[in-house]
């Protein structure tokens, strides 16, 4: 068991991160001692293939704590992180009878997290929100931070909100029931943070991932155990640490430990989302895709050494097969890449290497179209694993 505190103390705002295995079945006890004995209902939102693995158990732990329990189910896949489903959501507060001291429960991976975090951030301007990721992306990354919201035609994550959590219950026996390509989305993200801030969560991470690839099924076992909770802590930490020095993502920074960093890979995985229309990739995967797009334009900047991109690809090639990227036109991911949300004075703003572990902040006129479409090309080809 590992508890991580979320500390943000400009705001006086204090939450935990519960792991470890089987913690499912006490959902109702952390929901309690997070929520306090004002809370009566706790409103689970989540989807079909998710509730059917974890919603009994999760609902029957909140009941037996006194949560008067309903819950919604939403359709799979990002791109039904819409305007339209936010509408739902709230439909579904509003019939359930949520009151301001009561919760919003969200079950699942990252696209639950961000549609049910968006509605508790909304209805009745707030109430309290419980974030129990299922997937590995969503235990190490988006459950982590307080970032919600929907897309728009126009964009990914155009709409939405900084709001935090009272509680982040992570069960890794969860990783067990994830198909493969799921694994290899989280993996790309646990990669990502190692990339960007810390060399020995790199290295940490390479070596559970060379132990575990897309099967956690030694999970099982005490020690495995062990060291597949102390990761997942240890990225916790890891996100946690830049979210308290930085919140808000402030448009001002450009430091190595700005929230921006942690957007390394995602303004080409962003355009990749969007014109798949959200249908080809899992975020992740597109993801392990933009870091390695951002690895190249790093040595041709002359700033990443060439053993280091190799290091980098090597990585986000044990986290599993990328779907084909090759075939789509660079031309409509560099116009895709001009609405990024992460743009400031109609400029993209870059997250680029200088060593593993080491982030830097480039603007997107420091760029060249040349070495930006040079970079696209290689960036996308399948890996030589």
């Amino acid at each position: 068991m590992q508890s991580v505190r979320v500390r943000l103390r400009a705001r006086q705002i204090n939450y935990e991160i519960q792991i470890g295995s089987g913690v499912l079945a006490d959902a109702g006890k952390y929901a309690r001692a997070a929520l306090g004995t004002t809370t009566k209902r706790a409103s689970v939102i989540s989807n079909q293939k998710v509730f059917g693995l974890f919603g009994e158990q999760v609902v029957r732990a909140l009941g037996s704590d006194g949560f008067e329990v309903s819950h919604w189910l939403m359709k799979d896949g990002e791109r039904h992180k819409s305007v339209r489903s936010l509408e739902q959501a709230l439909s579904f507060l509003g019939k359930s009878g949520v009151e301001r001291n009561d919760a919003v429960v969200a079950l699942g991976g990252g696209v639950v997290g961000d549609l049910a975090g968006f509605a508790a951030a909304t209805y009745l301007r707030g109430v309290a929100f419980v974030q129990i990721p299922t997937t590995l992306l969503a235990q190490i990354d988006a459950s982590v931070g307080g970032k919600v919201g929907v897309n728009l035609p126009a964009g990914k994550n155009l709409v939405g909100a900084f709001y935090q959590p009272q509680l982040v219950l992570i069960d890794t026996n969860t990783l067990q029931t994830l198909p493969r390509r799921e694994l290899t989305a989280g993996w790309c993200e646990a990669v990502k943070h190692g990339a960007v801030g810390d060399r020995k969560l790199f290295d940490r991470t390479v070596k559970l991932l060379s132990r575990c690839g897309t099967d956690f099924s030694l999970g099982s076992a005490g020690e495995s155990q062990t060291e597949v909770c102390d990761t997942i802590a240890a990225h916790c930490r890891f996100k946690a640490a830049i979210v308290a020095g930085d919140e808000r993502e402030s448009t001002s920074r450009h430091d190595a430990r700005s929230r921006k960093i942690l957007n390394f890979g995602h303004t080409t995985a962003h355009a990749l989302e969007m014109v798949t229309n959200y249908q080809r990739f899992r975020h992740g995967e597109a993801v392990g895709y933009g870091m390695l797009v951002a690895g190249e334009l790093s040595k041709n900047l002359g700033m990443l050494a060439a053993d280091a991109l190799e290091s980098l690809q090597q990585a986000v090639g044990a986290c599993g097969p990328l779907p084909a990227a090759e075939d789509i036109e660079i031309d409509r991911l560099i116009a895709a890449m001009k609405s990024d949300k992460k743009s400031v004075a109609g400029s993209v703003k870059w997250v680029l290497l200088e060593a593993l572990g080491k982030a830097r902040i480039v603007d997107g006129s420091d760029v060249g179209v040349r070495v930006l479409r040079h970079a696209l090309r290689n960036g996308l080809r399948p890996l030589k694993v």
